[in-house]
């Protein structure tokens, strides 16, 4: 099954995440099948390419929580 999850990136105590499509039993910082944007948590900064999150929605992806509340977010 694929997940839309968050994949680590910055430094210690700074972290930055990337927005990708993996399989769910990959690890997660694993090679991505596709990036979909990155979110900053400190900043709350965020950049999501939609009809591509969409498409994998529509396709069976699932989406974890964090993932979720970003995508509210956007459509707000």
């Amino acid at each position: 099954m694929l997940k839309i999850r968050l994949k680590r990136l910055g430094k210690k105590k700074k972290p930055c995440y990337r927005i990708i499509v993996i399989d769910s039993r990959s690890k997660r910082d694993g090679k991505a099948l596709e990036e979909l944007g990155f979110y900053d948590p400190i900043s709350k900064n965020y950049k999501l390419d939609l009809s591509k999150v969409y498409q994998r929605i529509k396709n069976g992806a699932k989406t974890t929580k964090i993932v979720q509340n970003i995508l509210k977010n956007v459509q707000q």
